[in-house]
């Protein structure tokens, strides 16, 4: 029941999050949560699109007009446009870091450049619609349509914060196992050990994973290999609800049915019922239930990533 990896967890991360003095006022936008906090366990890396694109520190600020689907990225008081300029340097950027072995990447918030989500767009009429995607982030986003993202205002929100770090960790260990060349036996391991992980965000794509695996044999390793990747992360970008972990406890809770007493089953269930109601947090089911699995010894259970899916330190099933 360990959420270790083999290899480091590189992140890529908007360089004014981490304090680099890049912004266009000269600034930064540090966030010590990224730093303090998932600096423990992450190594980064740092872009910053206008810099890289050799726009100066200080310089204009900048905007999205015209189409928010393919906006231009222009100037606010000289009206010069630096689209080519910005583009030119996505398209270089997101082939360099192919070979960066990145798990995830953190973009900052509403920038023309790295918003990922509901970044301002003016029409003609001035009046701007959050609609748009800054234009690296939405380069890295194409380039890499399986690689979790998320912007760090949103990690404040605690749900969003536990599926992004989740997915982070869950393509490390993917990423670590593709290392060793493994054949259709290692997949199915792989696939037993993530089996309740999957299920507490989709039990649909669970049983598309496993019809998958089971035919495997009649694919190409390649060919198989792609497609579980693009289910298992495609099944994690969903969240993990209190109804879904629910079904997910009392699953576990099924594997002790012999073991456990009429009172240990009794405060297990009202513990499970608890937190369904969202009056504690999935850590108090899950310490009960990891109790059992060390008592009781339940060797497939022990093996389970859904356990221990990231660092306790993170504290990520603490909230309600």
């Amino acid at each position: 029941m360990s959420a270790a990896c083999e290899t480091s967890i590189r992140v890529g991360v908007s360089s004014c999050l981490l304090g680099e003095h890049v912004r266009y006022d000269g600034g930064h936008k540090h966030d010590r949560y990224i730093t303090d906090t998932l600096g423990r366990f992450f190594s980064f890396l740092p872009v910053c699109p206008e810099v890289g694109c050799g726009l100066p520190v200080p310089r204009e600020a900048m905007r999205l007009e015209g189409d928010p689907d393919q906006p231009h990225l222009m100037t606010r008081q000289s009206r010069i446009d630096k689209t080519d300029q910005m583009l030119a340097f996505c398209n270089g950027k997101v082939r360099e870091l192919e070979s960066a072995d990145l798990c995830g990447f953190i973009f900052k918030k509403d920038s023309p450049s790295s918003g990922l989500f509901r970044v301002k767009v003016y029409g003609a009429s001035g009046i701007p619609v959050k609609s748009g995607s800054g234009l690296f982030a939405a380069s890295v986003a194409r380039h890499f349509p399986l690689l979790p993202m998320e912007e760090e205002g949103r990690l404040n929100d605690p749900a969003i914060r536990e599926n992004f770090i989740e997915r982070v960790f869950c393509y490390r260990r993917w990423k670590d196992f593709l290392l060793a060349r493994p054949g259709l036996g290692g997949l199915m391991e792989f696939h037993t050990r993530h089996k309740l992980l999957v299920m507490s965000h989709s039990t649909q794509i669970y049983r598309e994973m496993g019809a998958l695996v089971a035919h495997g044999s009649e694919m190409k390793r390649e060919i198989l290999f792609q497609r579980y990747e693009e289910l298992l992360m495609k099944g994690l970008a969903l969240h993990a609800t209190a109804k879904k972990n629910t079904n997910v406890l009392m699953h576990i809770m099924g594997y002790f049915k012999k073991e456990l007493s009429h009172d240990e089953k009794s405060e297990l269930l009202e513990t499970i019922a608890q937190y369904h109601d969202q009056l504690v947090p999935l850590l108090v089911p899950l310490t009960l239930l990891k109790h059992y699995v060390k008592k009781y010894r339940q060797a497939y259970l022990m093996q389970q990533i859904y356990l221990a899916p990231h660092p306790a330190e993170l504290m990520l099933r603490n909230h309600v």
